[in-house]
This record gives C-alpha cells, sequence and structure tokens, in this order.
C-alpha cells in the first residue's frame, strides 16, 4: 500500500483527494493546510487526518502531493526530497528560477521519483494523437479563460500558457532560438494577457495567445506541419486531423481535389476519444512509476524546462514595457 500525504487542499487540492480515494492501492495517510476553516470541512467530509505540522505528515508517507499555493512548492519539495519521499508537484514547479535549479538537482541526487502536474497531458483530446507522427512546422494556441482572481498569484504566463509551453515542448523536442512577447497587466498586478512568438532552431514557430480576461473559454493547438493539419481542442475533448495524399483506413471520409500536379486525395479524420480522467490519470501514473520503478510521464526536468521557457517570457514582456 502506497501512503501518500497530500499538502494544499483548496479547490484543486479537493480534486486530488478525491481522485486518489478512487485509486487502488493508495492510503492517503493525511493532509496539510494551514487554513483551519478550510481543514475542518475536509477533515469532516473525507474523514482524513490534519497535520498542523508539514515535516511530521512527511514522516508518515511514501510519497508527497503538493497541491499548495505555488510560493510554498520550493520549500515541500526540498523537505520531500531530503527526507527521500517521491514527490508529486503542481506545476509551475516552483516559484523562482533558482529555486527550481536546486530542485532539478537534489531531485538527480535523491534518485526519487518527481512529476510536475502538466495536466493537459492527460487529455483526452491529446491522448487521442499518439501513434500519429506529430512534426509541426507551425503551431498556433489560444488559451482563454474567464476572470478568477484564484488564480493571480502568478501572471497568466505561468497560469495559463504554461499548459500549452509543455505541450509545444513535448512535441517539438528542439530548443528555442527566439522569443518575442508582449502582454498588459489589465485586473491585477500581473500580466493578465499575453500573445508571444517561439522560434525553434529546426525552424517551427509557435504562436501562443493567453488571456483571463475573457467572457468566454478556449484551450485550442492548431499544428501545422507537411502534408497535415491536426486540430486539438482541450476544451470540448476533440481532434481532427486532415491529411494530404493519406488514403487509408484512418480516415473518417475522403475528397480528391485538381491541382496543377494532379489529382491529391485529402483525407480528414476525428481519432476515437476515450473518456479519461486527466487529474486520476496523472495521479495514477504517478503511482505506477514509483511502484515499477520507471520514469515519470511528466519529468522535473519538464516541468523546468516549461518553466524556464515561461520566465523568458516574463522578461521579455517586463523588458518591452520599461
Amino acid at each position: 500500500m502506497l501512503k501518500i500525504a497530500v499538502f494544499g487542499t483548496g479547490h484543486l487540492g479537493k480534486f486530488h483527494l478525491n481522485n486518489w480515494k478512487e485509486i487502488e492501492g493508495v492510503e492517503i495517510v493525511g493532509f496539510f493546510d494551514p487554513n483551519d476553516e478550510n481543514a475542518t470541512a475536509v477533515t469532516s467530509q473525507y474523514q482524513i487526518k490534519r497535520y498542523t505540522d508539514p515535516e511530521l505528515l512527511m514522516n508518515e508517507c511514501d510519497a508527497v502531493d503538493i497541491v499548495a499555493p505555488t510560493i510554498y512548492h520550493f520549500e515541500l519539495c526540498e523537505m520531500a526530497l531530503r527526507k527521500g519521499k517521491h514527490v508529486f508537484v503542481e506545476k509551475p514547479l516552483a516559484n523562482t528560477m533558482e529555486e527550481a535549479r536546486t530542485l532539478v538537482k537534489l531531485a538527480k541526487e535523491s534518485n526519487l521519483k518527481f512529476q510536475v502536474g502538466h495536466v493537459e497531458r492527460f487529455n483526452p483530446a491529446f491522448l487521442a494523437l499518439k501513434g500519429y507522427h506529430l512534426q509541426p512546422m507551425f503551431i498556433e494556441v489560444h488559451r482563454i479563460a474567464e476572470f478568477n482572481p484564484r488564480g493571480t498569484d502568478v501572471s497568466v504566463i505561468l497560469d495559463l500558457m504554461i499548459h500549452d509551453l509543455d505541450i509545444i515542448l513535448h512535441l517539438v523536442k528542439s530548443n528555442v532560438s527566439y522569443i518575442s512577447a508582449n502582454g498588459v497587466a489589465v485586473m491585477s498586478d500581473t500580466p493578465d494577457i499575453a500573445n508571444v512568438r517561439i522560434e525553434f532552431d529546426n525552424g517551427c514557430v509557435a504562436n501562443l495567445t493567453s488571456s483571463r480576461i475573457s467572457l468566454k473559454k478556449m484551450r485550442k493547438i492548431r499544428l501545422f506541419q507537411k502534408d497535415a493539419y491536426i486540430g486539438i481542442d482541450f476544451l470540448e475533448k476533440k481532434t481532427e486531423i486532415i491529411r494530404l495524399n493519406q488514403n487509408d483506413d484512418k480516415n473518417d471520409f475522403s475528397f480528391d481535389i485538381e491541382t496543377n500536379n494532379g489529382t491529391k486525395t485529402i483525407g480528414i479524420s476525428n481519432p476515437p476519444i476515450q473518456p479519461v480522467n486527466a487529474i486520476k490519470m496523472e495521479l495514477q501514473e504517478f503511482k505506477n512509476a514509483i511502484l515499477n520503478n520507471t520514469e515519470t510521464p511528466v519529468t522535473i526536468l519538464d516541468g523546468f524546462s516549461a518553466m524556464e521557457i515561461a520566465h523568458l517570457i516574463l522578461e521579455k514582456i517586463n523588458n518591452a514595457q520599461h
């Protein structure tokens, strides 16, 4: 039985508790939350022991699940690694790049499992593309949300855009050569809307727009590559693939077009979407990595890379404003 301790039981923390309770072979030994009112509600709802000392709780578990605000990520991750505990931490990995570098070094030395909660990797619309050859050369991203004061302790880059930065780095697998960025703080003290262009060494270009001051929601990535277009709707959980000259059984339907170079076949398909609970799946994968001694699906280096690009973007926005 894998003993899990949960740190932070706010809005997202409760989702984690609900999912841990459904995962076999796991015992939640306790939780830590400094908010008395919230902690009392969690104790009565989940019948889980509350600890007021994070160190005592860590002594009781095999692995920690850190869903606390970003400013506490470093001290909790560091304490867990030094105590020999496996770590799952919500994105972003840490509050500063210095903290992130220290955690990468500690995790490397510790030989423990470390996973960062980039949950969009487990979105059914993204999972549906497994087995497809993805080699995007142009990427268009829109992640737009309604204003919610809960997320404004960090900029829209670290709050929303970092999801897409992780997906893009996972897909492109090339070094970043150039970044340009603009952002505006509208409702909070940090950028609430931003537009970013990232160029990669392999020639791929990504345009990203993130906003948290919209009246409607949107979470879409469009990938353009030689002979194919792939649209991923993370919100509606839909994926579409339009391919040239791929007349095979993967197509839902196809049609021919006449060009100067003769007849070409356009194939359109919507890969089947499996109904997956993304949070439950990422926590299950973390558990499996510990028990099977395999690499976590989203490593600490993945979390570090997304955070590093996010901070470079913030630097560009700050420089543009001064």
